[in-house]
């Protein structure tokens, strides 16, 4: 794409539509975009790159555009996209426009179930002069995008509709694979894997956990990464009062980076292995992981006061919500706090119901739970027992959270029901209790 082009998004507030707006915006072209609801990321847009930006959709929002990105959730009832069509407007959905956006890059692509944001934000650390586009807000950077003039991409790719086989990738991180999003894939296991096998097959080079059972049983050469033989001597650490874990990889010595728990390590030591293969030196690798200053929703510590510490995490699987359950019992322990209390939105109705035993598993330990209404995310409400599933936990039921004075409130029909002010508070979900639990809803 030479010609800069008017090129409007539906849904420009999701996080991954929003950093292509961003990153086609620093490449030259006009952007305009709509969504439900005014919010940060819509704001940033319109003040940082001049997107003309319409809340809520309007079918005026589409005239005289080149081109029209819509994201997964966007349905052909929409207005924007009904009068894009009548107008002979040329439609993509988010999956389709990648191939235009980095089909001439050279991507470093980042797929995986659990971990690929925070691999893609440690890439885009290790390899300090590349294109950023990831699926959560870096804190290095400030932004779910970083433009260079240059062709290098680091990408977050996306299995649940299969757009990662449209990501052009040149090198390839998987960093674990776990069906989900199985409803995409018609609850067949075998078309979820080979999609997997596909795009693993379309890089150059592939960097694997290779004891994950799937891609351990993949004959294509890879480099592999063996973390229980490869990382060793994991210590956790607080370093100026912030989170660190520090670990030894292979022969390549020790490395000290942002985030507690073996996952850490894990995502850490593979975005070294790619790092080292795209040709950074070991010592430029090791100081630049040490700079890494995590994502923002990702252990993401929004208030930091001696006697009360509020995290806010963008878990939404149960495997996902028990790694970071240990990492929170390391900081409970490296902290001193005697409690840990633990507010979550379930996010989806079909990732509940599909992961309820799991769901139920990975809070244990906790000393209260809060259980916030279901976010939907589009999907049509189905009435799930979580007051019954839950009965082993010290439970609330609520239906809403907020932050005042330090305190966090626990909502119910209207009234406070219970306050938190000592010990690790932390709120798990994808939906909009990251700005519940910041006191901004």
């Amino acid at each position: 794409m030479t010609t800069q082009k008017k090129i409007h998004f539906i849904g420009i507030g999701g996080i991954g539509l929003s950093a292509l707006a961003k990153f086609l915006a620093n490449d030259g072209h006009k952007i305009s975009g709509s969504d439900i609801k005014q919010s940060e990321i819509t704001n940033d847009l319109a003040t940082n790159f001049h997107a003309k930006i319409t809340i809520p959709h309007h079918e005026d929002a589409v005239e005289g555009v080149d081109i029209v990105i819509y994201s997964a959730a966007v349905r052909p009832t929409n207005v924007e996209y009904q009068k894009a069509k009548a107008l002979g407007i040329t439609l993509l959905s988010r999956k389709e426009a990648l191939k235009f956006i980095l089909g001439e890059k050279e991507v470093y692509a980042v797929g995986g179930a659990h971990g690929k944001s925070t691999t893609s934000a440690m890439l885009s650390s290790l390899i300090p002069e590349s294109n950023a586009l990831i699926g959560a807000i870096s804190k290095e950077f400030g932004s779910n995008v970083r433009y260079y003039d240059n062709e290098k991409v680091v990408f977050e790719a996306d299995e649940s509709d299969e757009s990662f086989l449209n990501s052009n990738p040149y090198l390839a991180i998987v960093t674990n694979v776990e069906p989900e999003h199985m409803e995409y894939y018609k609850y067949d296991e075998e078309l979820f894997y080979n999609a997997y096998t596909n795009f693993l097959s379309l890089a150059k080079i592939r960097v694997i956990n290779a004891e994950d059972e799937f891609l351990s049983s993949l004959e294509m050469e890879s480099i592999k990464l063996y973390p229980s033989k490869d990382i060793k001597n994991i210590e956790f650490t607080l370093v100026d009062g912030k989170p660190h874990t520090k670990f030894e990889l292979r022969d390549l010595g020790t490395f000290k980076v942002f985030g507690l728990g073996e996952h850490i390590a894990l995502d850490a030591a593979l975005a070294i292995l790619a790092a080292l293969e795209l040709g950074q030196s070991i010592e430029d690798i090791r100081k630049s992981c040490f700079n890494y200053k995590g994502i923002k929703k990702r252990f993401d510590i929004i208030q930091d006061k001696e006697e009360c510490v509020v995290i806010d995490d963008y878990g939404h699987h149960p495997t996902e919500i028990k790694a970071t359950m240990k990492a929170l019992k390391i900081y409970q322990n490296l902290r001193g706090f005697g409690q840990l209390n633990v507010i979550w939105q379930p996010h989806k109705y079909s990732r509940t119901m599909d992961n309820l035993a799991g769901f139920v598993e990975c809070f244990e330990g906790v000393d209260e739970l809060v259980i916030l209404p279901i976010w939907a995310a589009g999907e049509i409400e189905v009435d799930i027992d979580l007051k019954g599933a839950f009965s082993r936990y010290k439970l609330w039921m609520a239906d809403a959270v907020t932050k005042e004075d330090g305190i966090v409130k626990i909502l119910k029909d209207g009234h406070v029901v219970r306050e938190y002010n000592q010990g690790l508070i932390t709120a798990f979900g994808a939906g909009d209790i990251t700005y519940q639990i910041r006191g901004e809803a």
